[in-house]
């Protein structure tokens, strides 16, 4: 294995990030580049290597706890706190994006966050998007986290908390960690009676989402968005 120093200088990551651009690296190149050093021999590559075939992939890093990361030899707590700030930073400018757009007519920003936030969620979360009358996000809120029961989610919690922000509308997001967006019976009946209450207080419900890691499905576009 190479050493970072024995690499002619355009092949080394920061040099070629300086003369070709960051987007010119890889996803290992961008993990050396954050790394930094290596450890007995063994580069910030190969280090990067490592935590990609730990992690299964560059999208399982952001799912990765400090523990599991810092098992990776070479990655410190530091080096792990490091590249757990950069994957925070991604998610919270992903959820800023969603903010600034009509997220009926233009859903993308916010399928990019929820798939950043809940995608690869190993447990089930739902969440609802409280929308103003131009469908811009005025705040999020957390139903439930761990199972899919749905008595656990409450129709009165949901329109309380849409009242204090003011809202017009609410959406509503949750994940199916098996990576089928197909609703199950229980999704349909539960997204129902969350209609029906939300017209008792005129507060429209515009759509459901189920989100995968690679995948989604929005009940509104389906035609299951029943009043």
């Amino acid at each position: 294995m190479a050493l970072m120093k024995e690499l002619p200088n355009l092949e080394q990551p920061r040099e070629k990030a300086v003369h070709f651009g960051i987007d010119s690296l890889s996803s290992r190149e961008l993990l050396a580049l954050l790394i930094r050093t290596g450890i007995n021999g063994s580069s910030s590559l190969d280090t990067a290597d490592r935590l990609l075939q730990a992690a299964g992939g560059l999208k399982g890093i952001p799912y990765m706890t400090l523990q599991e990361m810092m098992q990776v030899k070479g990655i410190s707590k530091v080096k792990a706190l490091e590249i757990s700030a950069c994957f925070e930073i991604a998610r919270r400018c992903a959820r800023e994006e969603v903010f600034d757009e009509d997220v009926i007519s233009r859903p993308e920003a916010l399928i990019k966050w929820l798939r950043l936030t809940i995608g690869h969620h190993l447990q089930e979360e739902m969440i609802a998007v409280f929308l103003d009358n131009a469908h811009h996000v005025l705040g999020t809120e957390t139903l439930f986290k761990g199972t899919g029961d749905a008595s656990l989610v409450s129709a009165r919690d949901i329109f309380r908390t849409a009242l204090q922000y003011g809202a017009a509308a609410v959406m509503l997001a949750h994940n199916h960690p098996s990576g089928n967006v197909q609703p199950s019976q229980e999704d349909l009946l539960l997204t129902q009676e969350i209609i029906e209450a939300g017209n008792l207080m005129k507060i429209k419900v515009l759509d459901h989402l189920i989100i995968s890691q690679n995948s989604y499905i929005s009940f509104r576009k389906e035609g299951w968005m029943f009043d």
